[in-house]
């Protein structure tokens, strides 16, 4: 098997991705371009599924979200930011479901916690106090 680094591009010539191919499948570390030329997204593949750790960005080049692929499958915390705002929201995910907490915060100060089971929500809490009385054995340190 060859490696050999591959670039595609959009029909005006501006670049589309850019990444590694081991005969015609996506490894290693790969980024995709949004028309403007700004970064969409970046992070790596094993045998032609998104895996490891990547960030995905608006058109705008902020960044829009990052987290975990297990061999294709959303995992573990997933963080997600408001465009234009302080906000962002932290969630745990397993086999492609909100699964466990979500934690969102406007600038650093955390403003609530929901539980999520099978992308279901169960719980939501305002107040830290409320959620660790409810929540005493969980830590997010």
């Amino acid at each position: 098997m060859e490696k050999s680094y591959h670039k595609s591009y959009y029909p005006d010539g501006t670049i589309k991705a850019e990444g590694w191919l081991m005969d015609t499948q996506k490894v290693d570390f790969w980024i995709y371009y949004h028309p403007n030329g700004k970064v969409a997204s970046k992070g790596h593949y094993q045998a032609n599924t998104m895996h490891g750790y990547w960030h995905f960005y608006y058109p705008q080049g902020k960044l829009k979200k990052e987290g975990h692929f297990v061999l294709g499958s959303i995992e573990n915390w997933w963080i997600f930011y408001e465009l234009g705002s302080r906000k962002k929201s932290k969630f745990q995910f397993k086999n492609n479901q909100k699964n466990g907490f979500c934690l969102r915060y406007e600038g650093s100060r955390l403003i609530l916690a929901e539980k999520y089971i099978a992308d279901k929500k169960v719980g939501q809490w305002t107040s830290i106090r409320a959620f660790k009385k409810d929540n005493p054995d969980v830590s997010f340190r």
